[in-house]
């Protein structure tokens, strides 16, 4: 009987040991706020990019927003069209949430010209983890 109580003990100090491994693991891999990063690693990031945009630049950061520590996606398209555009972009996350909006956000200043390159910071309500994976898709407005 003193052995199966030695066992538990043991068993349990292991199942403490990999709660605290985990949980300081998870804790390490999180960005320092203001800090960018990949989103994702490569083969968690779906892309649907139109043929009328490259995509220059799709990085992750944290930063104060309403308050609290959230992430932001930073999404750069280039125009590679021979005429202006104005691009519709989706962020679908695994855990449900999505965010998205135009590039440019108004036209007041015209559309993305032919060479030029646009971006814009969409953040996060609510999101104080990197997501594991990402769809992302990019797509023309109708003129």
């Amino acid at each position: 009987m003193k052995q199966l109580g030695g066992l538990k003990k043991l068993a349990l100090a292991v199942a403490i040991m990999g709660l605290v491994i985990s949980i300081a693991g998870c804790a390490a891999n999180k960005p320092k706020p203001g800090e960018e990063f990949a989103c994702v690693p490569a083969g968690k990031l779906e892309k649907n990019i139109a043929p009328e945009a490259a995509l220059e630049e799709f990085n992750c950061v944290f930063k104060k927003w309403k308050g609290s520590e959230t992430l932001h996606f930073k999404v750069a398209l280039r125009n590679v069209s021979q005429e202006p555009q104005r691009y519709r972009v989706n962020i679908f996350m695994d855990n449900g949430k999505a965010v998205g909006g135009l590039i440019p956000r108004k036209t007041k200043k015209g559309l993305v010209q032919p060479g030029q390159t646009a971006s814009f910071v969409y953040p996060v309500k609510g999101m104080d983890t990197p997501p594991k994976a990402v769809t992302l898709i990019i797509r023309t407005m109708a003129k």
